[in-house]
């Protein structure tokens, strides 16, 4: 998968004036840690390829996809523009060209993206409107360092590694989740979704292109139904077309077989090979499930109804504990961070096997977000929580920073003071009822914050393992249509997704649209829970394990005591309980000890 890679640095007293820009991959860091010198020749490097444009005018370095390239060359040809080819990097660096810093208000899809105006000598900085593609940077005396990877920003000299007060209230009081711009690492953040950054010798300049307008929505229940499938239905389609075999993801959820349907049909429509499905499932689960409000049913039935009904190629994968356990280090690596513990992990095995059959898979993720599909827009006592709704145990997570640091950090004061701040950017209209006043602010903070999480996640572990995640309920012509529409109408007779459901019934088999929303399955099986057990209990006993800098061994001991039932409420969402947390802890541990930050507070 491509990485971006730079520095940008505007050093005149070193160099005469003179500006240089570099992007570099691993190798070319390393090689250039072991010189003095840090003129070289002026590049940008996308994987191993490097695009230049006008006579070295322009260079730019990309990752992800423009799902409306095609439209984008059209209109530059009307306008005069010549292409050599159909390459994408050639059409958006065109596009960049002839729109300028505007070409952010012409892209569909899922992008990070560099630009060097050697003219201008300016930087121009990118990220698409859900920020589904990673960019970090940070600065260093007159020099701006990025790439998408944390840990590479991490090689380059003079760049520390430390955590203070913010970085363990992120760690510890709205992980994994984490505030949108910033990482755990001080002064190391990440470039907004739906920004822009502009580097040059004036300073460092960001700006928001894009947001939700509330206004009245028009149109009446059959329109919005037409609108919202038409919508639905050009996304899908605009991203299945790829140079590679395309596969989807199916649970048997409604998302999924959505996905799964239109694929289906385009692969037979374009008289392509049969479609692969693939799904996820854990060793003796079907002896050791265990039914509860979240999770009200197994997969396995509503993946056959959709099988047999569209006759795709599937493949259900099954991992075991051992694979789930000894990759939630690979996990963490893969976020540069703590993350979602063997939700993270299994995805990761999951996408590495998947990876043998097809590079690109089309997701069901983000149509819960977008279609109001978590319990929490339904339950009242969420809705009434005064905080984030599925991260509910605020007191609990106090309790496990020891007394030193907890007397230092209010993780409730930090909690309230980022849920704050986010509700005042919801825009509420003098004609929406309360319950739609309610549910835009509830939708904004599911948008902005845990549908974050979800994307990180799968891209991440996706890209870890050499595969493209496609999500196309998180395209924003879609969510901005769905952000007006009446939560009456979201939630038709009453049900999650009510509107989806109604315009899927006619196209899907009823026991699929009639199906209680299901999260991404977990391991229930008890040899699980055994073994992260016993790894947490090993880093509590080893002196010298740097979590134990962090947390209260006592409280962390009454939870491995009661098998994680000492921690009453889930950790993150509406799995992530006794087990989880405890594979959370180990990946916060791992990530000391690998990433060795230095704790300032």
């Amino acid at each position: 998968m491509c990485e971006i890679i730079g520095f940008s640095s505007f050093r005149r007293n070193l160099l005469n004036n003179n500006e240089i820009i570099n992007f570099m991959n691993e190798e070319h860091m390393k090689k250039w840690q072991d010189e003095k010198e840090i003129c070289m020749e002026e590049n940008i490097i996308m994987g191993n390829k490097i695009y230049k444009s006008q006579g070295n005018a322009y260079v730019m370095a990309f990752s992800g996809q423009i799902y409306n390239a095609p439209e984008l060359k059209n209109e530059l040809i009307s306008a005069g523009v010549e292409f050599e080819g159909l390459d994408i990097q050639e059409i958006l660096l065109k596009s960049f060209i002839h729109w300028g810093h505007d070409i952010v208000n012409k892209l569909n899809g899922n992008f990070a993206f560099a630009v060097w105006d050697k003219n201008k000598q300016e930087l121009f900085l990118a990220r698409d409107h859900f920020g589904v593609k990673p960019l970090f940077y940070t600065e260093l005396d007159d020099m701006l360092i990025f790439s998408s990877k944390i840990k590479t920003l991490l090689e380059f000299p003079g760049v520390k590694t430390q955590l203070d007060a913010q970085g363990i209230s992120e760690l510890f009081g709205l992980g994994p989740a984490h505030t949108s711009g910033t990482t755990v690492f001080k002064n190391i953040f990440e470039l907004k979704p739906a920004h822009y950054m502009v580097f040059n010798k004036s300073g460092l300049y960001k700006n928001r292109y894009w947001k939700f307008i509330s206004k009245k929505h028009e149109d009446d229940f059959d329109t919005t139904c037409k609108k919202t499938l038409e919508l639905l239905e050009n996304s899908i389609e605009r991203q299945l077309v790829s140079d590679t075999p395309v596969c989807t993801f199916l649970s048997g959820g409604i998302d999924s077989s959505i996905v799964t349907l239109y694929a289906s049909n385009y692969c037979k429509k374009n008289n392509l090979p049969t479609l692969k499905t693939f799904s996820v499932d854990y060793l003796d689960n079907d002896v050791n499930f265990v039914k509860s409000d979240f999770q009200p049913n197994t997969d396995k039935h509503y993946i056959d109804i959709m099988t047999e009904k569209l006759g795709t190629s599937h493949n259900n994968i099954v991992l075991d504990t051992p694979g789930l356990a000894l990759t939630l280090v690979d996990a963490m690596m893969a976020r540069d961070c703590p993350g979602m513990a063997d939700v993270d992990s299994s995805l990761l095995l999951f996408c590495k096997i998947v990876k043998d059959e097809a590079n690109v898979a089309i997701t069901g993720e983000c149509a819960d977000e977008i279609f109001a599909g978590y319990p929490w827009f339904y339950r009242e006592d969420a809705l009434n929580s005064g905080t984030f709704p599925w991260s509910l145990a605020v007191s609990e997570r106090q309790q496990i920073l020891n007394r030193n640091i907890s007397s230092r950090i209010n993780l409730k004061e930090y909690i309230d003071f980022r849920y704050s701040e986010s509700l005042a950017n919801v825009e509420i209209l003098d004609t929406d009822s309360r319950d739609t006043a309610e549910k835009r602010k509830i939708s904004y903070l599911t948008m902005n914050w845990f549908m974050q999480t979800l994307l990180d996640r799968g891209d991440r572990m996706a890209g870890y393992s050499g595969m493209e995640l496609r999500v196309p309920f998180c395209d924003y012509v879609l969510a901005e249509y769905l952000w007006n529409i009446p939560f009456e109408m979201k939630a038709y007779k009453g049900r999650e997704k009510g509107l989806l459901r109604h315009i899927m019934k006619d196209k899907l088999p009823d026991e699929i649209v009639e199906r209680k929303k299901s999260p991404y399955p977990k391991t229930h099986n008890p040899s699980y829970l055994k073994t992260v057990k016993e790894m947490l209990q090993n880093i509590i006993n080893d002196s010298n394990a740097q979590i134990n800098n962090l947390i209260d061994r006592s409280t962390v001991l009454n939870i491995l005591k009661t098998d994680g039932k000492a921690f009453t409420r889930p950790w993150f969402g509406q799995l992530m309980t006794g087990p989880q947390l405890m594979a959370y802890l180990i990946q916060v541990n791992a990530w000391l000890e690998i990433y060795k930050p230095e704790i300032k507070i």
